[in-house]
């Protein structure tokens, strides 16, 4: 099992979101992500939305980094720990403009990135940016593919119902000539497009009985990777057996990777937490 942290501070939804993170800005990010990478976690996160509805404020939150902003920062001041956007909307940018800036995020970084993709929900922000919503699902996949072919490739060539392009030279461009592909969404037809077109899924607000289920109908490749959360916040300072509890309920759902995330009152506390946690599943042994 892997172990990651969904990054505070960068997304702020109203029914997880501390005080403390109101108020907390490039500093406290900075000491989250060293002292994660420090304690060897797998992967730190970054969301995106340009803009939110405000009649949606209430259930989603407004407060968005920009990914790419944030995770060239981060990159930075770590080391070990791999950047994933979780997740970009595919309709919002050009396939090739994927590759030529996150793969410059991959070089900069040492090839640590991975990244979370998704196919989007929110009308007004396809409306904002001009991007074609009802065709949304089968632009992804055709945005998924051509992403595929042009990543890490210094002249690269497509040709699909949506995107075409050659004779076109991208420079710099990423140092692999492959980055896994993580695939959010909550439907059956998120995980066969994971399936078939990414490396892993990242499924959101399904309950562990759900995933099982829909995990159990999808054939997936050698390799695939299952990202789950603990569907509530655990408190490794309290006690190991409520935290050994939630694993074995992630590791019985499908998961291969564990989006951790902890109870926490201050940015102190939530070191501590992240330490206490690191120490019950000796990642500093792995």
């Amino acid at each position: 099992m892997k172990y990651g942290i969904g990054t505070p501070v960068v997304v702020q939804l109203p029914s997880a979101r501390a005080e403390w993170e109101r108020q907390a800005g490039p500093a406290e990010l900075v000491r989250i992500a060293e002292h994660a990478d420090r304690l060897g976690y797998h992967h730190l996160t970054c969301s995106e939305h340009v803009a939110v509805p405000a009649s949606v404020e209430a259930a989603r939150g407004v407060t968005y980094w920009d990914a790419l902003a944030t995770l060239s920062y981060l990159a930075a001041r770590t080391e070990r720990i791999r950047l994933v956007t979780n997740v970009l909307v595919l309709a919002y940018h050009h396939p090739l403009a994927l590759a030529k800036r996150y793969g410059t995020l991959d070089r900069l970084s040492g090839g640590r990135l991975i990244l979370g993709l998704g196919v989007g929900s929110l009308t007004e922000e396809f409306e904002l940016l001009g991007a074609p919503f009802d065709d949304r699902g089968p632009r992804a996949d055709d945005a998924l593919r051509a992403l595929r072919a042009a990543w890490g490739v210094r002249e690269p060539s497509y040709r699909g119902p949506y995107y075409q392009f050659s004779g076109l030279v991208v420079e710099p461009h990423a140092p692999r000539d492959r980055v896994p592909f993580w695939m959010g969404g909550r439907t059956r037809r998120s995980l066969t497009r994971a399936a078939a077109l990414a490396d892993g899924w990242t499924p959101f607000a399904l309950d562990h009985d759900q995933l099982r289920a829909m995990l159990d109908s999808v054939e997936r490749p050698d390799g695939f990777e299952v990202v789950l959360g603990f569907g509530a916040p655990v408190d490794p300072m309290a006690g190991p057996g409520p935290v050994l509890e939630a694993i074995d309920r992630v590791t019985t759902a499908g998961a291969t990777t564990v989006s951790v995330s902890v109870v926490h009152h201050s940015l102190d506390h939530y070191l501590d937490q992240l330490e206490a946690f690191a120490q019950l599943v000796d990642l500093a042994g792995r």
